[in-house]
């Protein structure tokens, strides 16, 4: 009998595994940030993976149709995978109309998109968003930048920057430059590239296009030297502080119409921000901020990690006050902003190093005699009712330091050891594991370090779990 030769085992390009240790440090990630957004009163939503393609094409744009994983169901529906969190909210406002307004949610849900894998990058992500809905007014813009910053510092991250600015500003910008209305969102998609790309990429873009680091030609605007050159104009603009570069863009754009709104939104959230003693370093006004996707018309903001530029953008969002609808026809406003929870997790190692855990169990019962199996179930059971997370060894090692340099791999901070002496005298062993990261001992020696007694106590087996969680209380 023969068997068909099998692919190389691995995930398709731009989706990966996520092992224990990434999802747990993850999961205080996403926590840690939960709690700020509900400090604000977000609430939370879930949507379906799926949509029906004519929903995820709602918000227009060619560059979303490239992006959507899409097929016809076993009910012959064209669906898709849905490719962000904002679309499915507005069809949400858009079915419950009994829905208080203003809506404030966060969501968190993967999103799947047909992009050019990059570092940080991949086709199939988290997102975390929080939006509010039904409000023109700018403190809600305000308020979402606070709770990035909130966000951000509340994960111990204070060399981070937030810049915004106004797509209605860069609308001004089109009129400025002479460039016709049908290339505006080429020339947007193109400006939201600055950071990573550089200015001398931009330019070539802009023009007639370049080759990227890979090879793939990247089509060009095609826009004229003159039209290039007022773009660099506004780009150059002193905007060191809020102020310099709102007072610069009232300077560039005297005569031209319409930039009175755009320029009041940026004073407002500007003076909110003052009210507020944010200082300029932290949030910034970018006049390169522009954002991809067209749906957005007013304020647009991005947060970077200034130590870990190179994985782009790690929360952005802006108001799009024209892409939820009732049935009635009735434009609802709203602004939200998302973070991409691998990107961020990703630029988070890079920034400070992070816990390796890979085990959600706090102790390990190790496991000398099988005949006492029940009673090391019994000792792990108190443990789990005492609220401490316990794993009990079931692993067919029986020298117990096989069963502590487990322990030690899966980052398991202590081990209790019950032999037949222990057994006699009505003792328990605790050791803590937790010392070998704390004394920093070699990878090398951890074996021999191991069977040491060092971070090793006997005790009554009374006292157990008071000293368990004395342990416990010191890590924390």
């Amino acid at each position: 009998m023969s068997t068909r030769p099998t692919k190389k085992a691995k995930p398709l390009r731009g989706f990966r595994d996520y092992m224990p240790e990434e999802i747990i440090a993850r999961e205080k990630i996403i926590s840690c940030i939960k709690k700020v957004y509900e400090s604000y009163g977000f609430m939370p939503l879930a949507t379906p993976a799926l949509e029906y393609k004519e929903t995820l094409l709602s918000s227009g744009g060619e560059e979303i149709n490239k992006q959507i994983y899409s097929f016809i169901d076993k009910e012959e529906n064209e669906v898709g995978l849905r490719f962000d969190l904002t679309v499915p909210l507005s069809r949400v406002i858009g079915q419950y109309p009994n829905l208080p307004l203003p809506f404030k949610r966060y969501q968190i849900q993967p999103v799947w998109r047909f992009d050019k894998p990059d570092v940080g990058r991949f086709r199939e992500f988290i997102q975390f968003d929080i939006d509010t809905v039904g409000t023109n007014e700018m403190m809600a813009d305000v308020e979402i930048i606070l709770a990035m910053c909130d966000s951000l510092g509340a994960l111990s991250l204070p060399n981070f920057q937030i810049r915004f600015s106004n797509r209605k500003i860069l609308n001004n910008l089109i009129t400025y430059a002479g460039i016709p209305e049908n290339k505006s969102q080429d020339v947007f998609k193109v400006l939201d590239k600055l950071e990573k790309q550089g200015f001398s990429a931009v330019k070539q873009e802009l023009g007639p296009g370049r080759i990227d680091k890979s090879g793939d030609k990247i089509e060009g605007v095609n826009l004229d030297k003159s039209q290039i050159s007022k773009i660099e104009d506004f780009l150059l603009l002193p905007q060191g502080t809020r102020k310099e570069a709102i007072a610069s863009m009232t300077e560039l754009f005297k005569g031209v119409p319409n930039v009175e709104e755009g320029l009041r939104e940026l004073k407002e959230i500007s003076q909110y921000l003052d009210e507020f003693e944010i200082p300029d370093e932290m949030v910034i006004v970018d006049l390169s901020i522009a954002r991809g996707l067209n749906y957005y018309t007013g304020t647009v903001y991005e947060a970077i990690l200034l130590e870990a530029r190179e994985f782009g953008s790690v929360m952005a969002g802006g108001r799009y006050d024209q892409l939820i609808k009732r049935p009635t026809g009735e434009n609802i406003p709203a602004i939200g902003a998302s973070i991409g929870i691998d990107r961020l997790f990703a630029a988070l190692k890079k920034c400070s190093p992070m816990e390796s855990k890979s085990s959600t169990a706090d102790v390990l019962v190790t496991v000398m005699l099988k005949e006492k199996m029940v009673e090391y179930l019994k000792i792990s059971h108190r443990l789990r009712k005492e609220g401490i997370n316990t794993a009990l060894y079931l692993g067919t090692q029986k020298k117990i330091g096989k069963q502590l340099e487990y322990a030690d791999r899966c980052s398991i901070p202590i081990a209790v050891i019950i032999g037949p002496d222990e057994f006699s005298n009505n003792q328990v062993t605790i050791k803590n594991l937790g010392v070998l990261k704390e004394e920093k001992i070699d990878v090398e020696v951890r074996k021999d370090y191991l069977k040491a007694r060092i971070g090793q106590k006997t005790v009554p087996a009374e006292k157990l779990i008071e000293e368990i969680k004395q342990i416990l209380t010191v890590k924390v």
